[in-house]
């Protein structure tokens, strides 16, 4: 089986990538250059909102660095790499460089939306991790707005299938990781990518053993949200109504959010 990962180059990305290939899942990796991670506040916005943006974006930071670590490229050096732009995601040199590995497997996780070209040349088991649990929370942000609408126990990853609707493909399996005391919006958010990481690990184990991994069809289209749709001011929520202590308070009952219904490949 030959596997290909398509990914983006923060450190919640290369921490899948290390992970699929610490265990011998990982036969080629393509990164995209993502934009930067610490992005900076304009200086139009009030003094709340500039300080709540500084602060979600630096403690995101914090929380993947002691999360992930600092992950090089070359660490994957039994393996061949290829970096690209966004512009090049969907050139037909990229397209050629996948289809030269003949890829069995496909995964994607953390690049932007792949064009029909591109679609063409993957193969049947091209899988997309998606970090929200779709259909609910599908399109941009989706680890933000279950704390948003306090649902934090609805913060998770979808493997799904790969598609040219917008992470509305076949589910293959829902992640969510467990809430503990403590935690703010973005430690959830980095313990589902690691619980997604251990999750994916198992099932191509199970896909190498010929079991046969069955998709779920999406039965409502859920909510797609936009970059449009965020906001700073969302973070007065976060911040100032809660001071990050969504999950303790969800914990100890103050906040009640039935379960999702998740799809387990296992």
């Amino acid at each position: 089986m030959t596997t290909i990962f398509m990914t983006g180059s923060h450190p919640r990305h290369l921490h899948v990538a290390k992970r699929l290939y610490d265990e011998g899942l990982l036969d080629g990796l393509l990164i995209e250059k993502r934009e930067e991670f610490v992005p900076s506040p304009s200086s139009s916005w009030p003094e709340i909102d500039g300080n709540n943006f500084i602060r979600h974006f630096q403690d995101r930071d914090h929380a993947e660095q002691r999360s992930f670590g600092a992950i090089k490229l070359d660490y994957f050096n039994k393996i061949p790499i290829k970096q690209v732009t966004l512009d090049q995601l969907n050139s037909q040199e990229t397209a050629q460089w996948v289809s030269s590995m003949n890829p069995d497997t496909v995964l994607s996780y953390g690049i932007h939306k792949l064009n029909d070209d591109m679609l063409a040349v993957l193969p049947e088991r091209a899988w997309n991790i998606h970090g929200g649990l779709s259909p609910w929370y599908r399109g941009n942000t989706t680890l933000f707005w279950p704390f948003y609408f306090l649902k934090p126990n609805w913060a998770g990853m979808t493997v799904h299938h790969l598609t040219s609707k917008l992470d509305g493909g076949d589910i293959i399996h829902h992640s969510v990781p467990m809430l503990s005391r403590g935690e703010g919006i973005h430690d959830v958010a980095c313990n589902a990518v690691k619980q997604v990481a251990e999750d994916l690990i198992r099932i191509l184990k199970l896909v190498r053993n010929n079991q046969t991994i069955v998709a779920v069809p999406q039965k409502s289209s859920g909510k797609l949200f936009m970059s449009a749709d965020w906001m700073p001011q969302h973070l007065r929520l976060i911040y100032n109504t809660f001071d990050n202590d969504i999950v303790d308070r969800y914990l100890d009952g103050e906040i009640v959010s039935e379960a999702p219904k998740l799809v387990k490949a296992f």
